[in-house]
């Protein structure tokens, strides 16, 4: 449309209008296309009238929030209540089972509404922007299932559009430099500064926009946005399946060009977006002979939470509201022990028990509605009472999903990169993080997991590559990561028997040259690539590469597996820039004094680089005896950028370019060394 040519309307209609018609999972995801067509090119020839009523139809229709019930509420009668369906099932007569049976089904099928994810960071704007650009585009109308006109909706979307991209400016993304879902977040965000009228909207998500480019300019590896991801999938072991990718070859023209991606398409579209040039520059700054970034990203769920955010844990009944309970989930804060009531709250209130992402709790709706027969159903005197005392038992397992704060550190140099999220959560589950990954080229890649299940082949996550049965403590100094692994054998709710191993991913042919040699505690893998060196050490001595179905297809071995319910690995990198030549480096690191206990989850590395490190699970990272810091880094600390956390003005200089931010008076200066000094302020 953009170049004048008329779209497959039935492509279109079968794809996107279906998806949002049937209110399918990730229809969401096509709302930032649809109304960019509708806001734009509804008077165009080159759209069938036929295809415009259709799709306007679609949008006044589509269901945008949970509580859009279409003018019916939910009414929970007593007899669908879980503590009666229970006491029939569990008294003396036998003949009262059928009529537990039969309110189990009253509940189920008054519960039957959709399956749309709402809440997730990305989901959160697509759906709220998604609302506000509809309803500014058609104020008079009615939509269908909120029964309200677009006037009424723009008032009642604004503050959610807002208050998203508030807590993005100020602490970043709860689904960290991911590689994945970037790529939903930018469309929505796009949308928002080519579409929206509302000059307030509009500024603070170009300032939002700015600062993803940022995020990705300043943790990628030539290309390759090869950094720790709060939520990432198989995506990691290439650069080249990156979601992100088309985006950065737009951007920074640092790939090989990649098309057919909405982000990539919005921006290539945008009038009113332009990436600052400072940014670009960054991107570019490869050869820089040694850079660190470190990030703080997230907001961390405890009794500080409303004083430091606004953010309010209580439930309904005791003064809490919904608004803030999608905002926890946001970063998937079902369950928290300081949450989980709210949530309840959201089950009942939205009717979301039957969607299917909240089904399993179904099987513990007893212990949600009543927890003060916690004692009663399992035959005890513990004395717990309360919807947050039975969360706090499992917290580790049931709410690895959640993302609170983060502290990130990337450390680069022109042949590697590395990155880690610091001593994020060590021994909780884990679901689609990447908590530290090695970047030696586009699938030049080395990282570990433990494994939330056996087989490759399970759909549903945490699984076999993607995210972590139990994640590790983990702690990067520049060119060096330690992780240990103590895997938590005693889950058994929402993760069951655990496999007792870890693994490496290591793409033996994706690399020059690679080798395994064993140590007197454990083994030392090697690998090249070009000009950069990769050791990694695992306290398993029988560690080795195994046998895969996909070797063939992915050139030669990948997999190492090291077995053990604690295990620790190292990753040491280097460089012909450090090291004469890879033989060098091996014997380097070989002959470096390395003392490991993995029962007791203490290591002392003389590392080449950087000399002694001491680590074990309680206490500090120590390097020659010194405390590394790996908490409370600013919101962006490196050598373009100090912000401090949470953010106000954000500013990035390098070159004569600069990109000053200033959330409080909602400013954007954009200043270019190619304008001669000029300066361009928004």
């Amino acid at each position: 449309l953009k170049m004048g040519g008329k779209p497959d309307e039935e492509r279109i209609r079968n794809d996107a209008l279906g998806k949002l018609k049937k209110r399918e999972d990730a229809a969401d995801f096509r709302l930032p296309a649809i109304l960019n067509i509708l806001h734009k090119y509804s008077e165009s020839d080159l759209l069938s009238e036929s295809f415009v009523a259709d799709a306007k139809e679609t949008i006044l229709n589509f269901k945008y929030w949970p509580d859009e019930l279409e003018g019916w509420s939910w009414t929970k009668t007593a007899r669908m209540d879980s503590a009666y369906i229970y006491k029939l099932l569990h008294d003396d007569d036998k003949t009262n089972d059928a009529d537990a049976v039969a309110c189990q089904a009253e509940f189920d099928r008054v519960d039957a509404m959709d399956d749309m994810c709402y809440w997730s960071e990305n989901h959160f704007i697509l759906f709220s922007s998604g609302a506000y650009l509809a309803a500014q585009l058609y104020p008079s109308e009615t939509f269908t299932a909120s029964v309200e006109t677009g006037a009424q909706r723009m008032v009642k979307f604004k503050p959610r559009v807002m208050r998203w991209l508030e807590l993005r400016y100020k602490s970043g993304f709860s689904e960290w430099l991911s590689n994945v879902y970037y790529n939903e977040d930018m469309p929505a965000v796009l949308a928002l500064i080519e579409l929206c009228e509302d000059r307030e909207i509009q500024q603070l998500a170009t300032m939002v926009m700015d600062l993803m480019a940022a995020d990705m300019a300043l943790n990628s590896f030539h290309g390759s946005f090869g950094s720790t991801h709060g939520r990432t999938y198989e995506n990691k072991m290439s650069g080249l399946r990156d979601h992100t990718r088309p985006a950065f070859d737009l951007m920074f023209d640092t790939n090989d060009p990649d098309v057919g991606n909405m982000s990539a398409s919005l921006l290539a579209a945008s009038e009113k977006y332009r990436l600052p040039h400072v940014i670009y520059e960054i991107a570019a700054d490869t050869r820089r002979a040694e850079f660190v970034n470190k990030q703080r990203m997230g907001i961390t769920i405890d009794k500080n939470t409303f004083g430091n955010w606004g953010l309010d844990t209580r439930s309904v009944e005791n003064g809490g509201c919904l608004e803030n309970a999608m905002t926890f989930l946001t970063l998937e804060a079902y369950t928290h022990p300081l949450t989980i009531e709210l949530f309840r709250d959201m089950l009942d209130t939205y009717s979301m028990w039957g969607n299917k992402f909240f089904a399993p709790f179904k099987e513990s709706r007893l212990l949600i509605e009543h927890p003060e027969l916690f004692d009663t159903v399992f035959d005890t005197t513990t004395g717990i009472n309360t919807l947050s005392k039975i969360a706090s038992l499992a917290e580790k397992d049931i709410a690895r999903n959640m993302r609170p704060e983060v502290n990130i550190y990337t450390y680069r140099t022109p042949y590697y990169m590395l990155s880690t999220a610091q001593d994020w959560r060590a021994g909780f589950g884990g679901d689609q993080q990447s908590i530290w990954q090695a970047t030696l080229g586009m699938e030049a890649v080395c990282f570990t997991t433990h494994p939330a299940k056996q087989g490759s082949d399970s759909q549903s996550t945490p699984n076999y590559w993607t995210g972590y049965g139990t994640l590790p403590r983990a702690i990067q100094v520049e060119d060096v990561v330690i992780s240990l692994y103590d895997i938590d054998t005693t889950t058994d709710i929402y993760l069951k028997d655990q496999p007792l191993y870890t693994h490496a991913y290591l793409p033996r042919g994706k690399f020059d040259k690679s080798v395994r040699q064993v140590a007197d505690n454990g083994v030392w893998f090697f690998a090249r690539k070009g000009d950069a060196y990769l050791a990694l050490f695992s306290s398993d001595k029988d560690a080795d590469w195994i046998a895969n179905d996909d070797d063939k297809k992915k050139k030669g071995k990948y997999e190492i597996v090291a077995n053990g319910e604690k295990t620790v690995w190292i990753c040491q990198l280097g460089s012909r820039n450090e090291y004469a030549n890879f033989d060098a480096f091996t014997k380097a690191i070989v002959n470096a004094p390395l003392a490991v206990d993995a029962a007791a989850m203490t290591v002392a590395f003389q590392s080449p680089s950087q000399g002694s490190l001491v680590m074990d699970w309680e206490n500090d990272l120590t390097r020659n005896g010194a405390s590394v810091n790996v908490s409370d880094y600013k919101r962006y600390e490196n050598p373009y950028s100090s912000a401090e956390f949470p953010a106000d003005i954000i500013a990035f200089k390098f070159n004569g370019n600069s990109l000053i931010l200033d959330f409080k008076n909602k400013t954007r200066k954009v200043t270019n060394a190619c304008d001669s000094g000029a300066s361009r302020a928004h």
